[in-house]
């Protein structure tokens, strides 16, 4: 069960059209049965996290209006991916680089073909390339809203060399500054990352859209000097508060994202992590509201 036809051949529909749009496929799917994604906006080329972030924002606001919350919110490293669930049909929301699309699917056999993505794809070594830009989504979170959450939940894509997930996480940061704050609003999103090679440390992660991009790291034990400051500050941390090292990116896009990954596993490496089997994602939250999973990330959590 897939989706086409909207408002005006040749056009692209307003909010308000693609939000009456959501609610035909919402309250009657099988009217629809055997279509494809009907686009309900386009991108202006080579646009920006920020720009298709507030683009995006009037279609979605319309939709949620018209037929309520979703049941998952979440993201692919391309775009949203927001879906209104039940055990028969999912109504999905759904964008890239080029355009936001509606479409309506059976249930099962969205999942099951998404499942075979997740279990069967990937890397198998530090030589081949990384396909979570391929993911039909890294990141998604359940509130308990609206409908039927999935029975069955999804592992994740792990990954098999460092370089690979910098990768994840550049992908992952990017698809929170374009995706959360349309989805969550001001509520922030964020993770420790521990390692089994610098046992008791953590390295903090966190965006909203208020604050930006933060990352910092416990050096709670290293020494306040002057050589220990030059130290931190040429691989990229800004400043030290209390004995962690921050950095700060208060209006983040792509470059910004890349910085704060390659900031990230830098560190890591020079405290001896060498493998991410040895990391772990901990404390993995959007506001202590729901369950934020990230199957995008590249390692357990």
């Amino acid at each position: 069960m897939e989706t086409t036809g909207a408002a005006g051949a040749g056009r692209l529909p307003t909010p308000g059209e693609a939000a009456e749009f959501a609610r035909a496929l919402y309250e009657t799917p099988e009217a629809y049965a055997g279509h494809g994604p009907v686009p309900v906006l386009a991108h202006e080329p080579g646009a920006s996290l920020r720009e298709r972030r507030e683009s995006f924002r009037g279609v979605y606001e319309a939709v949620v209006a018209r037929i309520g919350e979703p049941t998952l919110y979440g993201g692919s490293a391309h775009g949203p991916n927001v879906r209104w669930r039940d055990e028969r049909r999912i109504v999905l929301l759904a964008g890239d680089c080029h355009r936001a699309r509606l479409s309506v699917h059976d249930t099962d056999a969205l999942e099951s073909g998404e499942m075979r993505t997740f279990d069967w794809g990937g890397a198998w070594s530090a030589d081949e390339p990384h396909d979570f830009d391929l993911l039909p989504y890294i990141w998604q979170l359940d509130r308990t809203g609206p409908g039927e959450r999935p029975a069955r939940r999804t592992g994740g894509r792990m990954a098999p060399s460092l370089c690979h997930f910098e990768s994840a996480l550049e992908l992952m940061l990017a698809a929170w500054v374009e995706q959360l704050p349309v989805q969550v609003g001001d509520d922030w999103a964020g993770f420790s990352l521990t390692s089994g090679a610098d046992r008791g440390r953590q390295l903090q992660i966190s965006y909203a859209l208020a604050e930006g991009l933060h990352v910092s790291v416990d050096d709670r034990d290293g020494e306040d000097s002057p050589a220990r400051a030059r130290l931190m500050r040429s691989r990229g941390w800004q400043s030290r508060d209390r004995g962690w090292w921050q950095a700060e990116f208060p209006d983040p896009e792509r470059r910004e994202t890349a910085e704060a990954a390659r900031l990230a596993i830098a560190e890591l490496r020079a405290r001896g992590t060498s493998d991410p089997k040895e990391l772990r994602a901990r404390d993995v939250s959007c506001k202590d509201r729901g369950e934020l999973l990230l199957p995008g990330l590249g390692i357990r959590h």
